[in-house]
């Protein structure tokens, strides 16, 4: 007879998959979700406007709040709303009935999310939010719930069903949130002017970042690892200063290092074939002249647009005098992640 113990939480029964039903069911989750989110264009008109003009009039954060689901929808709200310029964060309301409260000052305003408008830990913590002082937006499924009448603004975030089959797991209801989260966020950003560069500044890890403020003096060659050559260098010189330098061209200078010309690769190649014997001619007589240059405080990505516009992999960088103080190739861009 054996003596195992059965376990705590025997398996769920699993009926017999029928992949029809589940692409159908899945089929009916965007259809459901999609409504939802339309659903929403009717509730907006003044409430939503009030809320944004409510949230650009503090001069502290936007603390989102929420319960379970709605919880991690409101993580999302908040990342989002600091990412686009609107200072926010995220507290617990469970938590915030044990002393994260302290977070909450007079000057902010509290975004509280709950589908029902009833969760315990939210309506709990009501008073307080009121006695600071602190405005409140409500975004709920319910416009009489106690969260919506105790509002400042109510958005009404209601949605007709859920997408789960039975009706119960916050499926439609949270996409609902967050799209509503999203329109606020693109609403306010506009509002304050938030540019490409702003989006860039907040997210210095992500492409945009790389690509809006990465300069051209992060990247470029510098010092000895710039290659050039005197006008009256002999030819044997400039194959030596390009091949040390590795960037496949060389810049050709004055006395004072303002740039003249630039020998590259291609160059040495159409010479080639010309038949010119190479032995007999100075790096000024096989340069090319006005070579395309940028400086040092430009963009890396007007660099990269400037190689692709001219067809060439390599420039010159210069400073306001005209001489030589760097150089990069297509290379240097893909290896700082600008290209």
């Amino acid at each position: 007879m054996s003596t195992d113990n059965p376990p705590d939480n025997p398996p769920l029964p699993t009926a017999p998959f029928d992949c029809d039903r589940a692409l159908a069911l899945a089929l009916d989750t965007l259809d459901i979700e999609a409504c939802a989110i339309t659903g929403l264009k009717p509730h907006l008109g003044a409430p939503f406007v009030q809320a944004v003009s409510l949230i650009l009039s503090v001069t502290g954060r936007v603390v989102v709040m929420g319960m379970g689901k709605s919880g991690h929808i409101g993580r999302k709200i908040a990342a989002t709303l600091a990412s686009t310029g609107t200072a926010a964060m995220f507290v617990h309301p469970g938590e915030a009935s044990h002393g994260d409260l302290g977070m909450i000052q007079p000057h902010d305003a509290v975004l509280a999310i709950s589908n029902s408008g009833e969760s315990d830990e939210l309506t709990a913590i009501l008073p307080m939010i009121k006695r600071l002082g602190v405005r409140l937006i409500a975004m709920t499924g319910s416009p009489v719930s106690t969260l919506a009448r105790h509002a400042d603004v109510f958005l009404n975030s209601g949605v007709a069903k859920e997408a789960c089959p039975l009706n119960l797991a916050p499926t439609a209801s949270t996409t609902a949130q967050l799209a509503l989260g999203d329109a606020l966020a693109v609403a306010l950003l506009d509002a304050r002017g938030f540019k490409a560069l702003d989006f860039a500044r907040s997210h210095p890890g992500g492409v945009l970042g790389r690509k809006l403020l990465t300069l051209v003096s992060d990247v470029m060659r510098t010092g000895d690892q710039v290659p050039k050559v005197g006008q009256d260098a002999a030819f044997g010189i400039v194959m030596r200063e390009m091949s040390d330098k590795g960037l496949g061209a060389t810049a050709v200078v004055d006395c004072q290092s303002r740039v003249l010309g630039i020998f590259t690769d291609g160059d040495l190649r159409r010479l080639i074939e010309k038949g010119i014997d190479l032995r007999t001619v100075t790096a000024q007589q096989v340069m090319h002249p006005n070579p395309c240059t940028i400086s040092a405080d430009a963009l890396a990505v007007e660099a990269a647009e400037l190689m692709e516009h001219r067809r060439i992999t390599s420039v010159l960088v210069t400073d306001d005098q005209g001489r030589v103080c760097g150089a990069l190739n297509s290379n240097d861009l893909m290896r700082a992640k600008v290209i």
